[in-house]
């Protein structure tokens, strides 16, 4: 839950910027010079790019949370069986270690979203996080039926 929470204020702090951003493209543009509606344009492409990027963002943690869902719901979420340092965080052979089994679990089921899951935790676990997002998408891309590319 306190992974929603600090995901909407920063999502609510965001579109705050955006907002104060695109006012100062609006406001650069009303001024009608050349050289300030060139401003104000490149100005408003920023909050554009950032709330899409946003969007995109959203629909895949939303994705990913029903997919989890789903899973727990059948019994298949991966146990936290990692080691852990003294200070808490996760040991790293202990992640090696779960990850090795994740990958070939997912080289035995290529097609089976769930072990993709699995393996998007395993390389989360493992600090990997573009790897780990690459394999969410592709478990999301599995479940929803589209074709993947390798």
């Amino acid at each position: 839950m306190r992974a929603k929470i600090t995901y909407a204020v920063t999502a609510a702090v965001l579109v705050v910027y955006f907002v104060l951003v695109g006012s100062r493209g609006v406001l650069l543009i009303q001024d009608a010079t050349p050289v300030t509606v060139t401003f104000g344009v490149a100005v408003l492409i920023l909050p554009v790019i950032g709330v899409w990027f946003l969007w995109k963002n959203t629909q895949f943690v939303r994705k990913a949370n029903r997919l989890a869902a789903e899973l727990d719901a059948e019994g298949g979420l991966p146990l936290d069986e990692l080691r852990r340092t003294p200070s808490g965080r996760i040991d790293r052979d202990s992640a090696d270690e779960v990850f090795a089994r994740r990958k070939a679990e997912t080289e035995a089921a290529p097609d089976d979203w769930r072990s993709w899951f699995r393996l998007a935790i395993a390389y989360h676990d493992a600090r990997d996080t573009p790897r780990a997002r690459k394999a969410m998408q592709r478990a999301i891309a599995l479940r929803e039926g589209r074709t993947v590319e390798a």
